[in-house]
């Protein structure tokens, strides 16, 4: 899915011509197209970075690399993606919905993404688990994002009010605000639901317990 993601997304912005970006010109921010490649360029780190970090596999057997990647993930990743969607935010097109939803995101991306490394440093790898998981919904949510765009654009913008579907910013705005909310907060929400989950209970532990009492 990243892999994919990644190969439609990258191109227009590798190609360094401003004609293919993506996203409508702003003029209030110089340098609007250049604010985009970095940030296309580090988010791409951070999705292939974070995904492996989250592979069982690598961080069981091969601690030394996870250690590795998450130092690239966290300083050539997220924590400069976050950066640069905090600018992008600040003047987005999309409306003042998604640029508060934006700002938002890119807040507690980066928030989740350091206290996931200062976890990491102090040897407190429970937490520091725990936070990357997070940091890593927040990188991956842009994926969910756009699928979200998909669904809004087939069920949603049919029913839209005449006022608003015939005014082509308005339901910019519309769309915009509403995927870019759905896109991070419902992630994000899943994987607290998963974080929060209880252990399930093997009859064996239980009844191991149940001795203990007796």
């Amino acid at each position: 899915m990243i892999v994919v993601f990644l190969a439609f997304s990258l191109p227009p912005y590798l190609s360094l011509d401003p004609a293919r970006a993506r996203v409508p010109a702003n003029d209030a921010l110089p340098g609007q197209f250049w604010w985009l490649v970095a940030h296309v360029v580090v988010g791409s780190v951070a999705l292939l970075g974070g995904a492996l970090q989250v592979w069982p596999w690598l961080r069981q057997a091969r601690p030394a690399l996870h250690r590795r990647i998450g130092t690239v993930y966290v300083f050539g990743g997220a924590l400069p993606a976050a950066t640069t969607a905090l600018v992008l935010a600040v003047f987005t097109p999309f409306g003042p919905v998604a640029g508060a939803s934006s700002v938002i995101l890119a807040l507690i991306w980066f928030g989740t993404t350091l206290a996931g490394w200062r976890a990491g440093r102090q040897r407190r790898y429970r937490e520091h688990r725990r936070w990357m998981i997070r940091s890593f919904v927040l990188s991956a949510s842009i994926i969910s994002n756009r699928l979200w765009g998909v669904v809004i654009a087939i069920l949603v913008l049919p029913g839209l009010p005449p006022k608003i579907a015939e005014d082509p910013q308005l339901t910019m705005w519309t769309i915009g605000g509403l995927t870019t909310w759905l896109g991070w907060t419902i992630p994000l929400l899943i994987a607290e639901a998963w974080l929060e989950r209880r252990p399930r209970r093997t009859p064996a532990a239980s009844g191991a317990e149940v001795a203990t009492v007796a």
